[in-house]
């Protein structure tokens, strides 16, 4: 019985473990990202991913570019995530991976979100793709970091917080209302309403009203 061959142009491809259109009908989101002073670059980002893009045979769907601090969230980003969510895309490609994630945690969470949607991630200059098997063992390692990273900040903060007990220094937020409590009964006995005590000392009302409720259960 002959065998039916198949082209491998007609192959499909496998991608985290789903079938996925053949790359040349790939819809691609590009993300590009400089600072502010660093805006020079953004032409440069843009034609490189252009160029790979072309060369893989991907169509173009999106094209985000955003520019400022790495302190200040990347909201032009959320634009190609929900994109991905809305099954508009099937590839996000940066120039960097450093222009993607504000930090190792959110790198990992985002990356594990386009994982999860079945959308690939391509990183030029790292040579990071998750369309292949490699690059997702190489996602697999970054999550471990990740994680390490967590525990790392987690045992720093419980040392510092265990250090300032030692010192005798007093945690969690200053009791200002509470200080003030002989000022809040004396003014209250003077016939000064709740509302006019709590605005000449500057605290809130709920904590006058705290204050005298607690001198009356006494």
């Amino acid at each position: 019985m002959p065998v039916k061959r198949t082209s491998n142009n007609a192959k499909s491809q496998r991608v985290f473990g789903q079938t996925r259109k053949p790359s040349k009908m790939f819809r691609v989101g590009l993300y590009a990202r400089v600072s502010t002073l660093d805006q020079q670059t953004l032409p440069m980002q843009i034609r490189a991913m252009r160029d790979y893009a072309n060369k893989r045979g991907w169509t173009i769907a999106m094209d985000v570019k955003e520019v400022g601090s790495g302190a200040i969230a990347r909201e032009q980003r959320q634009q190609l995530i929900d994109a991905a969510r809305r099954r508009e895309i099937d590839v996000v490609l940066v120039w960097r991976l450093d222009r993607w994630g504000r930090s190792l945690m959110d790198l990992v969470t985002t990356l594990q979100e386009l994982i999860d949607l079945n959308v690939g991630f391509v990183s030029l200059t790292e040579a990071l793709d998750l369309t292949t098997p490699t690059g997702r063992a190489m996602a697999g390692m970054l999550s471990v970091f990740a994680a390490f990273e967590r525990d790392i900040l987690r045992e720093r903060v419980r040392a510092g917080l265990a250090y300032a007990r030692q010192r005798g220094t007093r945690l969690g937020r200053p009791a200002t209302a509470a200080i003030k409590t002989a000022e809040v009964r004396k003014l209250f006995r003077q016939g000064i309403s709740k509302a006019a005590i709590a605005r000449q000392l500057r605290i809130g009302r709920t904590s006058v009203r705290r204050i005298l409720t607690a001198k009356d259960n006494r």
